[in-house]
């Protein structure tokens, strides 16, 4: 199969001026030239200008310099001599009147010589800094006498043991200034990492308090009334108690600890090669929830019935959500159409509102809704859609009403944003206002009648399903590749755009994005809400992107996929984020984690696809189950599979 059988649609990136042939690129650099040749020109003729006429008479009228080596001509003219017997080697007349001239009736103009040097001492002296003048007058070969020579050098013995201390002061004071700000730097690491000890050790006793709970639970559940067990309970605390501070700071289990099995010790094992991170993190909660309780000026504000404080609670979600999986497992498997026709390629996959089936949609035309449970539960690789719509175009994007169970938007490459019908297999409304071809559409989760589209005609357009024509045009200057409903509301639109930004709108004032996301180097090809206030974005710069949509700040940049040219899909829930990769895999980062969760990759199971490059293929399109650790895959080879996360 060659790379033309594989070729997705490429997302859109802004062109870049044209660079001048090398024939204007050479009459520039002429004309440039000749304007800079003419601007000395006309500086120099400036100069001379300005200087009075004595000076001119000084000036050698070959060479325009002061004369050097005057001679004089039989006609009276003097030159400098070299430049002068040149000249009469060429030609044998003055330069000045023309007159017949031979080297035999050039002289020497020692008045004229004499002259110039009292010129150019005056000059040195005007100019001339005190060093340049004493090594002049010793050049010179003035007379001086010892004793003047012994007071000179004094003077400089001095003068240089002056500058001597006075760069050293300098240099000490330098030093010295070094000194106290790495001081100050360092004191304010240490009152960080002594406050950082402080919340660590209260967060420490916090969880031993917690564990002593559950294990006196367990102990009073197994053992009601004892007072055996009630003494035996208090020597275990004691000595829990004492094997948990040595736990801390050897970082063991304490000795009569239970036999751990190999899911804890695979999940210890995720956390220490993700360490840093976490550290990162755990620090970063733990000090905004100290400075949120600061301001509020009560700490049962940020301290629950557990007795954890805000940042703990949270990064112990984060810490159980990120080690509870390490892999991505295949459950199912179905092939999309023809494996050997490029017409295979999914550019969307999307459940609908209750999760019962989903749809797919790519180049081939056709829009195929199955029912999950039958992929999941079935045991053949192929299967039967149970709804399939035939389009007019090729189709880039599906988006479910997450409240009529049966309405479906799609957009395609002739630009028409199409509302479907799943149960009469029939298009109910049609628009056909974007002038080229239209990426992506949106479904608003809090207005059912409302969706939003994007298009390569750098218009983005919201819609009502109760009007025939757009009820919102923001006119932008790149394509739009991609547009997303913020979920908790149906006012506020994110924008994704080749100009390497996202803009975020307020729908009630579309004039102006309300912020521009910056950070991406390349096209941002996909946007996705995980909460009201946290917005993923992909880019073929081969990152991912979580922002802040409330602060209008960034806050995590995720690596290790790659993405440099092709759609390859983009989907989120509550706590992971999961989008493909060119090289055919498919990608889960946790959102606290910058750093991959988990991958699988795709590989071909059939003896004909063996010659295959597996370069040449790519995830197309990704998309969870609602509050599941599973998901739908589809690669642009036509094979769809249905993944979940793995201990």
């Amino acid at each position: 199969m060659g790379d033309s059988s594989v070729a997705g649609a490429l997302v859109p990136s802004v062109p870049k001026p044209e660079a001048a042939p090398s024939g204007d690129a050479s009459t520039a650099a002429a004309a440039t030239a000749a304007l800079a040749l003419a601007e000395a020109a006309g500086t120099r003729a400036a100069a001379a200008e300005e200087e009075g006429p004595a000076d001119r008479d000084l000036l050698c009228p070959i060479c325009m310099a002061v004369i050097k080596d005057a001679f004089l001509t039989a006609c009276g003219h003097s030159f400098c001599y070299m430049c002068i017997v040149t000249h009469l080697s060429h030609k044998n007349d003055c330069p000045c009147c023309g007159h017949y001239l031979t080297k035999a009736q050039l002289y020497p103009n020692f008045l004229l010589d004499k002259v110039l040097k009292k010129i150019s001492a005056r000059q040195l002296a005007e100019t001339a800094s005190p060093i340049d003048q004493f090594r002049y007058a010793l050049q010179q070969g003035n007379d001086m006498g010892a004793k003047e020579l012994d007071s000179l050098m004094t003077l400089i013995a001095e003068k240089k043991r002056q500058m001597e201390q006075q760069e050293s002061e300098t240099n000490m004071q330098i030093l010295l200034v070094f000194l106290h700000c790495l001081r100050k730097q360092k004191l304010e690491e240490l009152n960080e990492i002594q406050t950082d000890l402080q919340y660590i050790k209260e967060d420490i006793s916090a969880v031993e308090r917690h564990r002593l709970e559950l294990y006196r639970t367990k102990e009073s559940a197994s053992c009601p009334g004892s007072l055996q067990n009630k003494k035996l309970d208090l020597k275990t605390q004691v000595s829990h108690q004492g094997f948990q501070r040595r736990d801390a700071l050897t970082c063991s289990d304490p000795p009569n600890s239970p036999i751990q099995s190999g899911n804890v010790i695979a999940r210890k094992r995720r956390v220490q090669a993700q360490f840093n991170e976490l550290q990162e993190y755990y620090l970063q909660r733990r000090r905004t929830g100290a400075q949120s309780r600061k301001q509020e000026e009560r700490d049962i504000v940020t301290i629950n019935r557990e007795g954890y404080h805000e940042g703990l609670e949270d990064f112990q979600s984060v810490l159980t959500t990120f080690t509870r999986y390490s892999r991505l497992r295949v459950i199912a498997e179905l092939r999309h159409g023809d494996l050997f026709h490029s017409a295979n390629i999914v550019s969307s996959i999307e459940f609908d509102r209750d999760d019962e089936l989903f749809a797919t949609a790519g180049v081939s035309k056709r829009i195929k809704v199955f029912e999950f449970s039958s992929v999941v539960n079935g045991s053949s690789d192929v299967h039967c859609p149970v709804v399939e719509m035939a389009t007019r175009s090729k189709l880039s994007c599906l988006s479910w009403n997450k409240y009529s169970k049966n309405v479906i938007a799609s957009s395609d490459y002739e630009g028409i944003v199409t509302v479907w019908d799943v149960q009469t297999r029939q298009s109910v409304m049609e628009y056909e206002e974007h002038e080229k071809r239209a990426w992506s559409v949106d479904f608003s989760r809090t207005e059912p009648s409302m969706l939003v589209s994007g298009s390569d005609d750098c218009k983005v357009k919201v819609w009502c399903t109760k009007q025939e024509a757009s009820v919102i045009n923001i006119d932008m200057k790149a394509n739009i590749c991609s547009v997303k409903y913020n979920l908790g509301s149906g006012c506020y639109v994110a924008v994704g755009s080749a100009d390497h930004h996202i803009h975020y709108f307020d729908l009630r004032n579309p004039s102006a994005p309300v912020h521009i996301f910056g950070g991406h180097k390349k096209a941002v090809s996909y946007v996705k809400f995980l909460s009201n206030n946290e917005l993923a974005s992909a880019s073929t710069d081969s990152t991912l992107r979580l922002w802040d949509v409330k602060d209008n700040c960034p806050v995590r940049t995720f690596r290790g996929h790659k993405n440099e040219k092709n759609f390859v899909g983009l989907s989120v829930n509550n706590e992971y984020i999961a989008c493909g990769s060119e090289t055919n895999e498919v990608f889960v980062y946790h959102k606290a984690i910058s750093k991959p969760a988990a991958s699988h990759r795709f590989v071909s199971s059939d003896l004909d696809d063996a010659d295959d490059d597996p370069g040449s293929y790519f995830i197309s399109a990704v998309c969870w189950k609602s509050d599941s650790p599973t998901m739908l895959t589809a690669n642009s080879q036509g094979t769809i599979k249905v993944l979940v996360l793995a201990p």
